[in-house]
Order: structure tokens, then C-alpha cells, then sequence
């Protein structure tokens, strides 16, 4: 995307059911499949990051790489800043998965906002490596964190 804007994806979801019985055990969540054509750049690496309750992860900015998050434990919201300034927040939970498309040079954080610990599946287009040097710490001053406040 050469607008430098997010994007999110609303993921598909499956029942999933017992062999035995065939009660639903639980779900199988569809993150990225190489023929979706929804991530362009097939990903060079795929990481979880966990964020503790009440914390907020960023916000900063990559240079080089364009990431697609999705909560697959726990609830976050995703703050994005747009090219004009506007946030963006976007909620993903293990309940409601719900991908977002941060792209290279768009500022973004996200807070954990239950009460346990969450688990951020990240895909990106670059993988990292120590002492890359392709992510700026940003702050967004003019932002309300504390509604996110327990």
C-alpha cells in the first residue's frame, strides 16, 4: 500500500468438533493463507509478542517493514496514526480476531486492555534482526491513553 494506510480484516472462523462425539471442541481461526491475496509480500517472519494487562506496546514507527497483527489471546486495541493525524482504533480479541494492516512509516501502539495477559500474533514483510536500527519511538501527546485506564 503506497498510501500509507491501515487496514483491517475481519478473519474467518470454524468450528472445530470432537472425533469422538462430534461436539465443538473449539475454533480454528484463519490468520494468513498464501492464496488469500490479503498480505501481498508473503511474510519473512511470523512472532508473538505479550503484552501484560493494562501496558501499552509502543508506539513507534518501522522504516523498512509492513506488519499485520492479530490478538489471538486476550483483547487489544490498536492505535494508528493516519496520514492526517487521525487515530485509528481497532479492537482484536481471541473472541473477535480481527487482522490489522500497519504499513512501513505509519505510527502505531497498541494496549492490552483485559485483564489478563495478551498474545499479538505478528506477520511481517522483513524479518528483524539485532541491532537493525528500522524502528523510531514515537509519542502521541495529543492522545487520550487514559481511557484505557482500569
Amino acid at each position: 500500500m503506497e498510501d500509507n494506510s491501515s487496514v483491517s480484516y475481519h478473519l474467518e472462523q470454524h468450528e472445530t468438533k470432537s472425533v469422538i462425539d462430534g461436539h465443538v471442541n473449539g475454533s480454528l481461526t484463519v490468520i494468513w493463507r498464501d492464496w488469500d491475496e490479503i498480505i501481498k509480500e508473503h511474510p519473512k517472519m511470523v512472532y508473538v509478542s505479550s503484552v501484560k494487562p493494562g501496558e501499552t506496546k509502543g508506539p513507534h514507527t518501522h522504516t523498512k517493514r509492513n506488519s499485520y497483527f492479530t490478538c489471538i489471546h486476550g483483547k487489544v486495541v490498536f492505535i494508528i496514526k493516519d496520514n492526517s493525524g487521525k487515530y485509528i482504533e481497532i479492537e482484536s480479541s481471541g473472541d473477535k480476531p480481527v487482522m490489522v494492516f500497519v504499513p512501513k512509516n505509519c505510527p502505531s501502539a497498541h494496549v492490552n486492555i483485559s485483564n489478563e495477559t495478551s498474545h499479538v500474533i505478528a506477520l511481517a514483510d522483513i524479518a528483524w534482526r539485532p541491532n537493525d536500527n528500522e524502528m523510531i519511538n514515537v509519542s502521541f501527546d495529543d492522545y487520550d491513553w487514559k481511557k484505557w485506564k482500569n
